[in-house]
């Protein structure tokens, strides 16, 4: 096997091994299905340039997680507002939709009001599925100290959502 199909093979692999995740991730990071498709087509893009790089495969999903990281935060550097003329909007009434997004859209907004400390590790064991291991080998720390900022992230969130411990 030559060396292009094996960086073929390799680069397919690891989009239909973690496309799944890094979607979540995106649309979790983004709030917005079709932004966390672009931010995920960027980053699958960047990761076959790079594909050479990639020497340890089981460091495979950190990689791609960072790279997505990354092309979230470009996309703020290139941010353009748009103006909506509220009165050419449809508003439609769906009861159960409505409410679900709200509370997702509460859970959203209470995790964000975490520091980012332990925000970050939340989110990549929720959305990304990560282990404490992987945790603190992605962020750089000592597993002990991910799984403290994983239990006060928690408690916190409980607190800020106004929920006990005895639901």
């Amino acid at each position: 096997m030559n060396r292009e199909q094996s960086m073929k093979d390799k680069y397919h692999q690891l989009v239909n091994q973690y496309q799944r995740d890094l979607f979540r991730y995106a649309v979790w990071l983004t709030g917005d299905k079709q932004v966390a498709e672009d931010i995920l087509q960027e980053t699958f893009l960047r990761a076959w340039r790079s594909i050479e790089q990639l020497n340890d495969i089981d460091a495979a999903k950190s990689w791609l997680i960072t790279i997505l990281r990354r092309e979230n935060a470009r996309r703020f550097e290139r941010k353009q507002l748009h103006m909506v003329d509220v009165d050419t909007e449809l508003i439609v009434d769906q009861h159960n939709a409505y409410e679900a997004e709200q509370q997702q859209d509460q859970l959203q907004q209470s995790i964000m009001m975490l520091a980012s400390e332990y925000r970050e590790p939340l989110m990549l064991q929720v959305i990304a599925g990560y282990s404490g291991d992987e945790i603190a080998k992605q962020l750089n720390m000592n597993k002990n100290t991910v799984m403290t900022r994983l239990f006060r992230a928690k408690k916190q969130l409980m607190q800020i959502m106004n929920i006990t411990g005895d639901e």
